[in-house]
This record gives structure tokens, C-alpha cells and sequence, in this order.
């Protein structure tokens, strides 16, 4: 059984664990510098830029393949969620006025009809 001097797998964990602390050494130094951030603020404008000047081109592209752009699928849901909330609005006030016309209005009488004198004719259609 190998001991814990000559154990390749311990030996092989004690290297990498100082290759990682190397690392985040460096790293850290590396962030911390103007200049890093200097970088990475160009990199980020440059990806901005990037994608401003992507959304632009497939703008046109869908434009010219006569298809809606984002901008104008969420203006339509916008609508579309507007007009919905306006006939949900119109749906109630249909309601209310027909629950309050269905009600007889104490205020006004209602004649009531006439009693029926006659019977309907027989369906038979023969006397007995």
C-alpha cells in the first residue's frame, strides 16, 4: 500500500490545488488592474454595438420580406390586450343592464295576462 509520501493521487491533488491557488492569484491581480477594466468596458461596448447594429439589419430584413418586427408583435399584443380588457369592460355593463332589465322595476306595473277560457284542440283529432 503506498503511503501518503509517495501517493501519486495525493501528490497529483496537492499539485492541483497549487496550480489553482496560482491561478486565482493571478487572476485576481489581473481584474483588479485599470487596464483589465479598461478592456473589458471596449469589449463591452463593442458587443452593444454589435448587437444595436444586428437589431437594425434584421429590422430591415424582416421589412423587406414584409414580416412584422418585435417591436411591432409587441405593439400588437399591447392592443390586443387593450381591446380584450375594453370588451371585458362592454361583457359587464351587458350584463348589469340586462340582470337589471330582467327584474320587474317596482315602480312600474306589469298587467297581468288574462286567464285562458279555452282548451288547446286535442291532437287525436276524433270525438269519442
Amino acid at each position: 500500500m503506498a503511503t501518503k509520501d509517495n501517493d501519486p493521487a495525493e501528490m497529483w491533488r496537492t499539485m492541483l490545488g497549487e496550480m489553482e491557488k496560482g491561478f486565482n492569484s493571478f487572476a485576481t491581480q489581473t481584474m483588479t488592474s485599470p487596464e483589465f477594466s479598461k478592456v473589458m468596458n471596449q469589449a463591452g461596448g463593442l458587443a452593444a454595438g454589435a448587437q444595436k447594429q444586428f437589431g437594425d439589419m434584421m429590422e430591415k430584413y424582416l421589412v423587406g420580406m414584409n414580416l412584422p418586427s418585435r417591436a411591432q408583435l409587441v405593439n400588437m399584443a399591447e392592443r390586443l390586450q387593450a381591446i380584450e380588457g375594453q370588451l371585458s369592460e362592454i361583457k359587464a355593463l351587458l350584463y348589469q343592464v340586462h340582470h337589471n332589465s330582467a327584474a320587474p322595476d317596482n315602480r312600474v306595473s306589469v298587467t297581468p295576462k288574462p286567464p285562458r277560457t279555452r282548451r288547446p284542440p286535442s291532437s287525436s283529432g276524433g270525438s269519442t
